[in-house]
């Protein structure tokens, strides 16, 4: 049942979009919508799960502007260079936290704890297509806890799909406001007659939200725009030896390596019960995985102004003596 629900909802928001595609302009676009879902239930091996990072639904709003804007912060932020491609966003991020068995209302030391957060996000991402690199900036500004609304999101899904209500979220952690600075740099290594390109890329991460060093290289393969032509040029037709191409189907493999320090998702009181520092000390839960590996990769279909991606991502565990994780990301960009 739940598998049919979200297959059906991502047929039926093909079905708006493309038919909102069709009506599209034939000029470059110059925003883009965006909606994605991770969701651990979601896996090609069809061995989904509802556990430790279950949930992230995202949608964002990005645009390039021909004027120069005024907003403070926009000016801090970097850009790639003279002749650089640069969209500016406004993102709305929901994520979810659970333990293995939502069943048990009591609290599960030995697990992740239940846990939400609820943010807003402004973004920059500056394209150098002559040099092929990036500058790629993220300001958070959110609140976990339970006014991150995760509780009453995952009881009223699993309620509407008649699956497990979830027992335990009297046990999540408490209130905490989130700010955060995410920048990301990326560089060209390889590319060979737009069929093969090798970049690669590394993030960090300040804040209240998390702190952490991520590096990684990213092969794409495939019918696809060059990467550093832009970010709306990735899910788009785009022009190549003076003819168009509305057509890019390319596969994406990425192996994150990450180094946290710290995961306010992953450590902190509960809300109804605060812990000792003697509770803290003896909860071997507590105790974050400072390494974290993932293994991404999936495709990405464009046609004209829409596209939808899905990416798999294999997980190391994120807490020491947990377990290891899978999540899947579907992705739909509507552009015009």
């Amino acid at each position: 049942m739940k598998s049919f629900t979200i297959c059906a909802s991502f047929v039926l928001s093909f079905l708006l979009l493309f038919t909102a595609h069709v009506h599209a302009q034939s000029t470059a676009p110059s925003k883009l919508f965006r909606f994605y879902e991770d969701n651990d239930f979601l896996n090609v091996t069809g061995h989904g799960t509802d556990r430790a990072y279950t949930n992230g639904t995202r949608m964002d709003l990005f645009y390039q502007r021909k004027k120069q804007h005024h907003f403070f912060l926009d000016k801090l932020l970097p850009k790639a260079g003279e002749g650089s491609v640069d969209v500016y966003g406004w993102s709305v991020v929901q994520l979810m936290v659970t333990p293995n068995n939502i069943s048990i209302p009591e609290y599960q030391p030995n697990d992740y704890a239940y846990a939400g957060a609820l943010f807003a996000m402004r973004s920059h991402y500056s394209f150098n297509p002559t040099k092929k690199f990036s500058y790629q900036t993220e300001l958070v500004a959110g609140v976990r806890g339970p006014a991150a609304l995760a509780q009453q999101t995952q009881t009223a899904m699993h309620k509407l799909i008649h699956y497990q209500k979830p027992m335990g979220w009297d046990n999540q952690l408490d209130t905490q406001p989130l700010l955060n600075v995410n920048f990301a740099a990326e560089k060209n290594l390889l590319s060979w007659h737009n069929v093969v390109e090798i970049n690669a890329g590394a993030q960090v991460r300040v804040g209240s939200m998390m702190d952490a060093l991520a590096i990684y290289p990213m092969l794409r393969v495939g019918r696809m725009a060059p990467y550093f032509n832009g970010y709306l040029s990735q899910y788009s037709a785009f022009v190549r030896n003076n003819k168009q191409v509305r057509t890019q189907y390319y596969f994406v493999f990425k192996p994150i390596n990450t180094f946290v320090v710290h995961n306010a998702l992953l450590k902190g009181d509960r809300e109804h019960y605060p812990r000792s520092a003697t509770d803290r000390a003896d909860n071997t839960s507590e105790r974050i995985a400072h390494r974290v590996m993932d293994l991404q990769f999936g495709v990405v279909l464009s046609h004209g102004n829409f596209s939808v991606s899905y990416l798999q991502t294999y997980s190391t565990t994120y807490r020491k003596g947990l377990y290891k994780h899978t999540v899947g990301t579907l992705t739909l960009h509507f552009l015009w």
